[in-house]
């Protein structure tokens, strides 16, 4: 074994996988979204890990995976009738979503154990690396958990499993883009600490929102009440029709209304915040940090214009995609501004020895 010095920025090789590995993430939650948007998450009623990977080759398989999906509640009360063909074209879908997810699993832990065996990645970037690879690893097993409340005595998932999902998947992309944003030496940028702050508080009422919007694709919410800027007939619906269930706190997860009020009600937030950050931040001459506020506030517009869309159109498969994947660049910029104010040691920008292995 010998030593080199190297900086401690690690091999752009590294970047690059994370990258993919989010960019594959990120189709991932599309193709989830389309899963949903089209009924198509329970036509598969049996988690098989690695045999699933192989779709039915006959049409004797294509029958038993029909029949079985016959005794679901689902086919029961929403789609008795349907035929051979109609079933094929939801199963790909749910299939796709699966098999994509075990892609990712095998992009993410291959390279890792590469670049573990070369050596070269400092024990902070394994941890944070290993941690990413166990909540995949659990991401996988709470996906089967969301649909398994399908199978029994509902047409539909759960909405409190569905949004989990979502915001699971969504906080391993966040973690990658974190960590490819510490693999590069920047300077630390001089800025009021109220603009960590505001970042730091943009980035958690993303995340907040994104739980409310999976919340109002479990319950179909984005179907109902139709018009905008009024819901039910006014800016803010009376507080009989808000909170009628018991206890009060289940209407925030439950009520389709209180749903969808609490989602508008959030990006209103949401676009009120960036708009302040990324004035101050220019205000402030925080530099790169003024310019990723305004990029994150034009986001954050573009987004709310296409929820607007999205909810007078009754929610179209386009529009509602085009919702989701824009929300996925509103984290993304998010991150990125919260990572961009964060604190910087110098040490990073120091050469160290590390251990090359001498493969053979």
């Amino acid at each position: 074994m010998t030593m080199i010095s190297t900086p401690s920025e690690p091999h752009r090789a590294v970047r690059w996988w994370l990258i993919s590995v989010a960019a594959l993430i990120a189709l991932m939650v599309l193709v989830g979204g389309a899963t949903r948007l089209t009924e198509s998450g329970l036509s598969i009623v049996e988690w098989k890990p690695v045999t699933g990977s192989v779709p039915p080759l006959s049409e004797t398989q294509w029958t038993e995976a029909f029949e079985a999906y016959k005794k679901i509640p689902q086919y029961r009360e929403l789609n008795v009738g349907m035929s051979l063909s109609e079933f094929k074209e939801i199963f790909w879908w749910e299939w796709s979503h699966r098999l994509l997810g075990r892609f990712i699993g095998v992009a993410y832990l291959l390279p890792f154990l590469f670049f573990l065996w070369r050596g070269g990645l400092s024990g902070e970037l394994k941890r944070r690396l290993w941690l990413l690879f166990a909540l995949g690893g659990l991401q996988g097993a709470v996906g089967w958990w969301m649909v398994a409340s399908g199978l029994t005595e509902r047409v539909e998932v759960s909405q409190y499993r569905l949004a989990t999902h979502l915001v699971l998947a969504l906080l391993i992309f966040a973690g990658i883009v974190w960590t490819v944003r510490r693999l590069k030496a920047r300077p630390q940028i001089a800025a009021p600490a109220r603009l960590r702050f505001t970042s730091a508080l943009l980035l958690v009422v993303t995340f907040v929102q994104i739980y409310f919007g999976a919340l109002v694709a479990g319950l179909r919410a984005g179907r109902a009440y139709n018009t905008w800027p009024q819901i039910d007939g006014a800016f803010i619906p009376s507080a009989e029709r808000l909170w009628f269930e018991t206890p009060w706190w289940r209407n925030m997860f439950d009520n389709v209304l209180t749903v969808q009020f609490e989602h508008r009600m959030t990006a209103y937030l949401l676009f009120v915040l960036a708009a302040l950050h990324a004035f101050d931040a220019v205000r402030s001459r925080a530099g790169a940090a003024a310019g990723g506020a305004l990029w994150l506030f034009a986001a954050v517009s573009v987004q709310a214009v296409l929820g607007i869309l999205t909810l007078l159109n009754q929610v179209p498969i386009d529009l509602a995609l085009s919702h989701q994947a824009m929300a996925i660049v509103v984290l993304t910029l998010a991150v990125m501004q919260v990572e961009r104010l964060a604190s910087r040691h110098s040490a990073q920008a120091q050469p160290r020895a590390v251990p090359v292995s001498q493969p053979g």
